[in-house]
């Protein structure tokens, strides 16, 4: 590991320290984001409607203005009461306030005329008895709300139990309640609160409060009243964490058990609003009787009393985006219940969620240091997903609420932050060398001078290379029909058409020398098949030029066509960092290289266009070649065995290349023993060669003239291998 490495490791891993603190301390917008996340589970999959013994009496639009606007009359709240018992509801459960006298009861408004007679008004109806007497036989639960002001609290109609240590400090705390009528409180079967989601600053009702305390009594909520009520239980059995105080797991209530949040409140799972929970009071109390649709919805179900009028203000909003009545999320608390459909965020959630951001990032800092951002942001794209997946079908599946944004806005966090570091400083050399040596050098060059520390230094090593020399002919020629600036242009669209060719073939492009490229196989990495390459990297450069001259890429018209001469070798070469310290060049020296050049030069003299030596033909001998003879190369005491590359390895499987091939062996044993048949020969291989290639016509007006290059022992040939 390199010191700078190791800092970007550092602070790294403190990055994903400081995250990890973060998440644990829960701040609000991560507690924003994570409810996000579990309302757009809820929306995605909301909880089917089941048709269980829930229903809600609405006092709708509808209900209003038949018996006119609210807040009506008690007595007509009694005989709502007296219905819906001769209907058969099993429980009654008002999610209304009952904290001041009926102020439209007439012993109320005539008491207020100056002079009345007390005996009239004695005689006169209360509508607060006749409700405190409808409520006195059917069982009937009372709604309370929250204070801030006074020191009333309802009486509790309920038991407690607890299993372990007492749990009065696990649910929120209640200071006061607004005042419930003394015969009310009386007479009622139970008594519930009617808060949702008490001190959250969210409108989006998530949670439902089970139970609310003082310190030393719990109050259960609305819902769970009327269910206990329902069955007539008469103790709530609460359960607490095992050696933990005042937390809470769940929570019985005659034959249900609910999960609940240590705070004893239980997740909202919420289905959509449907028509089928809702019955108007106004068919309830239908002056000709109910309907038997009306009765059958009622009876035997939990009636919750409430409104869904748009005036009177009791609407809240759901996980689902839904706005609703109050009252309707009482019932669907009870719904809840009674289907078995429960969310739960256990109490490891925290805990498996600080932890994936600790190991997450973790390998996130450790995979962007040492392998690459590439593979570091597939990393953390799989973590993402399998995080999202995992998340989902915990949800889906067993209705648990893990969050997968945490870990996923760290990892993210973390892997941007080690990418930028190793961007900026890490990867600084390394983009220095790129920007200077990318237009020359082969991808795998670039790759070690990156990777490897030393690999700037000067020095060498020797090692087999195919080396390959490319000149322009008749440059001479060319430039002096064009002005320096189009001989600039020409250059370049030649030069880089062709130097192409060396770097897709896995080559290094060494150098351009004027008009010609030096460029070598196997250096500085092991090329596999190198002299095969460097030959399909020179007949690539063959097309490429026959279809920039076809295309007049250069602009010369018909008058000049540009021709090539490459010349390939393979060899022992010392490779390496050539120059001065402060500059220097990636090059290869040797005998090699200059033989390279030399066969370069002798395509001139065999007006052929891609020659190479007998140690390049015999590494690539499964593409089409042509014994050209032993040349006298310049600066060489001994004679180079050469071979003309007429095509690739198709044109070496053709029947025109192999019959081509057996009348050019005959020729060259003619030309080596010196006998007349040789003319004859000639003639068929000029005959025969323009099927197989054009190139060969001047190659073979060419070789007669130099029958000396055939003299002595005939070389081994491995392009006889094509036939």
């Amino acid at each position: 590991m390199t010191r700078t490495q190791f800092v970007g490791v550092t602070i790294g891993l403190a990055l994903v320290a400081a995250l990890t603190v973060l998440r644990a301390s829960d701040p609000p917008l991560l507690r924003l984001a994570r409810d996000v996340t579990f309302d757009e589970y809820q929306r995605l999959a909301p909880r089917d409607f089941e048709d269980v013994p829930v229903r809600i009496v609405d006092i709708d639009e509808a209900s209003l203005k038949a018996f006119g606007q609210w807040p009506w009359p008690r007595d007509r709240l009694a005989a709502l009461v007296d219905r819906l018992s001769e209907m058969g509801a099993s429980v009654i459960a008002f999610d209304i306030l009952f904290s001041e006298p009926d102020r439209l009861s007439p012993r109320t408004v005539v008491r207020d005329i100056p002079n009345v007679d007390k005996a009239l008004l004695g005689r006169l109806p209360d509508n607060d008895e006749i409700f405190a007497r409808s409520i006195a036989g059917p069982p009937v639960v009372l709604g309370f709300g929250l204070s801030t002001e006074g020191s009333y609290l309802p009486p509790v109609k309920a038991g407690f139990a607890f299993t372990g240590e007492s749990l009065f400090a696990a649910p929120p705390k209640i200071d006061a309640a607004t005042p419930l009528r003394p015969r009310f409180a009386i007479n009622a079967a139970g008594i519930g609160h009617i808060s949702l989601d008490p001190g959250r600053p969210s409108a989006v009702v998530r949670t439902i409060p089970l139970l609310l305390s003082d310190g030393q009594q719990l109050y259960p909520n609305l819902a769970l009243e009327a269910l206990r009520v329902a069955q007539g239980a008469s103790t709530y059995i609460l359960a607490g964490a095992p050696d933990v105080q005042d937390v809470l797991t769940e929570l019985k209530v005659g034959e249900f058990v609910i999960p609940v949040t240590a705070a004893g409140e239980l997740w909202l799972y919420v289905s959509p609003d449907r028509a089928e929970r809702y019955v108007s009071a106004s068919r309830v109390l239908a002056a000709d009787g109910p309907s038997a649709q009306t009765r059958a919805a009622i009876e035997g179900s939990i009636v919750f009393v409430g409104t869904s009028a748009a005036g009177l203000q009791d609407i809240r909003t759901t996980a689902l985006g839904h706005n609703v009545p109050g009252v309707s999320l009482h019932a669907q608390t009870v719904e809840q219940v009674l289907s078995g459909r429960f969310l739960a965020r256990p109490d490891w959630a925290d805990g498996l969620e600080i932890l994936s951001i600790a190991a997450a990032g973790s390998l996130l800092v450790l995979l962007t240091t040492f392998v690459s951002p590439a593979v570091a942001l597939a990393c953390g794209l799989l973590i993402t997903a399998l995080a999202l997946v995992a998340s989902w079908l915990a949800f889906v599946y067993m209705g648990l609420l893990l969050d997968p944004l945490a870990p996923i806005l760290a990892g993210s966090v973390t892997h941007f932050a080690a990418t930028a570091y190793r961007f900026l400083v890490t990867d600084r050399e390394r983009r220095v060398v790129r920007r200077a040596f990318g237009q020359y050098l082969s991808p795998s060059l670039l790759y070690r001078i990156e990777h490897t520390h030393d690999a700037l230094r000067l020095g060498g090593d020797d090692r087999e290379l195919t080396i390959m020399f490319v000149d322009v002919r008749n440059f001479t020629e060319i430039s002096e029909r064009l002005a320096p600036t189009e001989v600039v242009r020409f250059l370049n669209t030649l030069l880089d058409a062709l130097s192409r060719h060396v770097i897709a073939n896995e080559g290094t492009l060494d150098k351009f020398i004027g008009d010609s490229i030096m460029a070598f196989w196997n250096a500085p990495v092991d090329v596999t098949d190198h002299a095969g390459k460097a030959v399909r990297a020179a007949l690539a450069m063959r097309e490429t030029l026959a279809r920039l001259n076809d295309s007049d890429a250069f602009g010369f018209g018909d008058e000049q066509k540009v021709r090539i001469g490459v010349g390939i070798h393979t060899g022992l070469a010392c490779v390496g960092n050539m120059g001065a310290e402060m500059h220097f060049d990636y090059s290869a020296v040797g005998d090699a290289v200059n033989v390279a050049a030399r066969i370069e030069s002798a395509c001139k003299d065999l007006g052929f266009d891609i020659l190479v030596s007998e140690m390049t033909a015999k590494s690539a001998d499964h593409y089409a070649l042509l014994e050209a003879g032993a040349l006298p190369l310049r600066g060489k005491s001994t004679r180079t065995q050469v071979y003309a590359v007429v095509g690739d390895e198709a044109v070496a499987a053709s029947t025109e290349f192999a019959e081509l091939h057996g009348i050019h062996g005959q020729l060259i044993a003619a030309l080596r023993s010196r006998t007349p048949a040789s003319r004859e020969k000639l003639a068929a291989a000029k005959l025969k060669a323009p099927s197989v290639c054009t190139g060969l016509t001047d190659f073979y007006r060419r070789i007669s003239r130099r029958s000396d290059h055939f003299a002595g022992e005939p070389p081994a040939r491995p392009a006889e291998s094509a036939e």
